[in-house]
C-alpha cells in the first residue's frame, strides 16, 4: 500500500447519496489516518453543507439535472455541463486522486468521467435496484461497481459487479438496542415513525394529516418527520396528544428503536437502514424520481414478504391496510423477520475492501 493515498468522492443531492460517501470516507480514514480526502458536490445542494459538517473539504460544480418538462433550467443545462466538466478536470488534475468514488448525484457524472479520461481507477457505489443513465454510462470505464441488489447485470458489466449492500450510519450498527426515551413517549401506546426522506414528502405529510384521527383513535402515537420544507405547515399538530412533529430527526437510531411501525419513502439508503432495523414497514415510494426507481427498490423487499407497499395513486386504501397491519401480530412478525434477513450490515467495510484492493493493484 502506498504511504499516501488521495481519495476523491462525489455524491449528493439527497442524503441517500451523501451519507454513503461520508461513511466510505470515514472507514478509509479509520484504516489510513494519513489519507487525504476531497469531496465534489453540486453548488447549492445539501452536500455543500453536510460534508463540511462531517469534517471533510468539498468543491462545488455548477450542475443540475434535466427537468421532465421544458423549462429555462433545461436551456442552461449544456452550459452547466461544459462548466462542470471543465472544473471537474481541474479538480482531478490538482488533487491527483489515487482513486475516485461516485455514490450518485449530479456532480458524480463529470467527476468520474474526467477521472476515467485520465485512467484513474473509479468505483461506482450504486444504491438502487434500477440505476440511472449516468451510472450506466460511467460503468463502461469503472473498475468496480458495488451494488445492493441482485440482477444488476442487466445494466452493468457482470464481471465488475460486487454485491456489498449500501452503507448505513455507524450509530445504527453500534447501538441497535438503544432504549433511552428522549421522545417522552407513552409506553402504553404503540408508536408510528413517519419518514419522508431527507427533503420531506408532500403527499406523505398530507396523508398523515388526513389520518391523525385514525392513529389517535387506535392508541397509536406518532413521531412525524416532515422535512424542512413542510415543517411550518404541520408544526401546529405538536399541540395534539400523542403527535410529535419534527423538521428533521438527528437521533435516528433512537427513533427507529422507539418505533413499532414505520412509514417511509423507498430511497435506497432508507431501505438499507430499515432492513437492519427490522420493524414492520409500509413503503410509499416517491413517483417523482428517475425511472420510477423507488417503486423498484420497494418491490425487491415486498416480493420477499418483507414490507408492504402503497403507491401514491393508491393511498385511498391506506386506512384499511394500516389497520390490518396493526391488528395482525403474525403479519408484523413475518414482515420483521423477512426484512431483517435481507440486511447487509457489513456494507461499508466490504466496499472499502474493494476500494483498497484497487489501490493495491
Amino acid at each position: 500500500m502506498k504511504q499516501s493515498i488521495n481519495v476523491l468522492l462525489s455524491g449528493g443531492g439527497t442524503g441517500g447519496h451523501i451519507y454513503p460517501a461520508i461513511a466510505i470516507a470515514n472507514e478509509i480514514k479509520t484504516r489510513f489516518p494519513n489519507a487525504k480526502f476531497l469531496f465534489v458536490g453540486a453548488k447549492g445542494r445539501m452536500e455543500m453543507e453536510k460534508v463540511p459538517q462531517n469534517g471533510y473539504e468539498i468543491r462545488g460544480l455548477w450542475i443540475s439535472g434535466i427537468q421532465r418538462s421544458l423549462t429555462l433550467q433545461n436551456l442552461s443545462f449544456p452550459f452547466k455541463l461544459v462548466s462542470s466538466l471543465w472544473n471537474a478536470r481541474k479538480i482531478v488534475r490538482k488533487f491527483k486522486p489515487t482513486v475516485v468514488i461516485g455514490t450518485g448525484g449530479f456532480a458524480s457524472g463529470p467527476t468520474l468521467f474526467m477521472a476515467n479520461k485520465r485512467n484513474i481507477p473509479t468505483v461506482i457505489q450504486e444504491q438502487n435496484s434500477y440505476p440511472g443513465i449516468t451510472n450506466k454510462l460511467l460503468a463502461k470505464k469503472a473498475r468496480k461497481i458495488c451494488v445492493a441488489y441482485d440482477k444488476l447485470q442487466r445494466y452493468f458489466p457482470e464481471e465488475k459487479i460486487i454485491k456489498t449492500g449500501n452503507p448505513v450510519r455507524e450509530d445504527l450498527l453500534n447501538n441497535k438496542n438503544s432504549s433511552s426515551n428522549s421522545f417522552g413517549l407513552d409506553k402504553s401506546k404503540r408508536t408510528l415513525l413517519v419518514l419522508g426522506g431527507s427533503l420531506g414528502a408532500r403527499r406523505i405529510n398530507q396523508l398523515i394529516e388526513e389520518q391523525l384521527d385514525v392513529f389517535i383513535g387506535n392508541n397509536v402515537q406518532v413521531i412525524w418527520q416532515t422535512g424542512k420544507l413542510y415543517f411550518k405547515d404541520y408544526k401546529k399538530y405538536n399541540n395534539s396528544s400523542g403527535i410529535q412533529v419534527h423538521s428533521f430527526l438527528n437521533n435516528m437510531n433512537e427513533a427507529y428503536t422507539s418505533a413499532d411501525f414505520i412509514i417511509s419513502r423507498a430511497g435506497a439508503s432508507s431501505i438499507s437502514e430499515l432492513c437492519i432495523v427490522g420493524k414492520p414497514t409500509i413503503f410509499i415510494p416517491s413517483p417523482n424520481v428517475a425511472e420510477n426507481h423507488q417503486v423498484k427498490n420497494a418491490l425487491a423487499i415486498v416480493e420477499n414478504d418483507g414490507a408492504i407497499m402503497i403507491e401514491e395513486k393508491n393511498l385511498g386504501s391506506f386506512e384499511k391496510i394500516f389497520l390490518a397491519l396493526i391488528g395482525d401480530e403474525k403479519l408484523q412478525k413475518k414482515l420483521s423477520d423477512n426484512i431483517k434477513s435481507m440486511a447487509l450490515p457489513n456494507a461499508t467495510k466490504d466496499i472499502v475492501d474493494q476500494i483498497l484492493e484497487l489501490i493495491r493493484e
